[in-house]
């Protein structure tokens, strides 16, 4: 696994395989948060151990006590449905890991709210790329080669530069808004979003049952008409127009074409 240099073990190995690997490099761990606001925490774990340890006690322990699964059953198989896609969060905390600069000692850093999680590390992309070229088909290029070449090796990841497409895809398979990829400085940031159309937001936000059912149809269906919104909820012309204007004006639907012609879509 090229691990060796001259006779010596290299530092990829004592993250890889070392039981503490925090003797040789200060701060090579996890630290999970679940945050109420950015200044109220509610609750906090940290991982430590070797990198393969600290990857798979990461993902189990945020599927189980930070992520909640929704329940239901097929015939008479149990079925959890999690918020967020579980490979999609284990490919961006494997890229933090293989990407993290290790010398500048801070830990990655996966905080987590009732309505996304962010993911930190300390590293940077190759010279003059940027978020959009990331998000394009790219090469692979890892912080550390390394401890990619293991966890590419061992089965974790790929070699082809396709994580950040895997993520996205498996997000927006899921029904989720597409992950967001921020870098500041030094800072790379990985941030997914729960699925705002939900049934408690629309209530909140003064809609009635009828308009929020009629939300839930264009999520499925893609759009409605004017036309189908009167003969699916039983409703006059002046009523439907009312009811999706309000949608509209709310930023909730958006409209495309006149009269009887216009389509209504989801705004986001």
């Amino acid at each position: 696994m090229k691990l060796i240099d001259n006779g010596n073990l290299k530092r990829a190995a004592l993250l890889l395989f070392h039981p503490d690997p925090e003797k040789f490099v200060t701060g090579a761990y996890i630290k999970i948060g679940f945050f109420r606001t950015n200044t109220d925490l509610l609750f906090q774990d940290e991982i430590h151990g070797n990198l393969f340890e600290q990857v798979e006690k990461a993902i189990e322990l945020l599927f189980t006590k930070y992520i909640k699964a929704m329940i239901s059953y097929d015939d008479i198989h149990r079925v959890e449905t999690y918020e967020y896609p579980k490979e999609a969060v284990r490919e961006a905390l494997l890229n933090a890991v293989s990407h993290k600069d290790y010398p500048s000692c801070y830990p990655i850093q996966i905080s987590v709210y009732y309505d996304k999680i962010m993911i930190w590390n300390e590293g940077s992309l190759p010279d003059n790329w940027t978020v959009e070229k990331l998000l394009s088909k790219h090469s692979s290029k890892p912080y550390n080669p390394d401890i990619a070449n293991v966890f590419f090796r061992s089965g974790y990841v790929e070699s082809w530069g396709r994580g950040i497409e895997k993520i996205t895809s498996q997000c927006i398979e899921a029904g989720l808004p597409m992950p967001e990829f921020k870098i500041e400085g030094f800072d790379f940031w990985v941030i997914f979003s729960k699925d705002k159309y939900t049934e408690q937001f629309f209530k909140e936000s003064g809609l009635s049952k009828r308009q929020i059912n009629a939300v839930f149809h264009v999520k499925e269906n893609k759009e409605i008409t004017t036309s189908e919104y009167m003969e699916q909820y039983a409703v006059s012309e002046r009523t439907a127009r009312n009811d999706l204007n309000e949608l509209v004006e709310k930023k909730v639907l958006k409209r495309t074409g006149k009269t009887n012609l216009a389509k209504y879509t989801l705004a986001s």
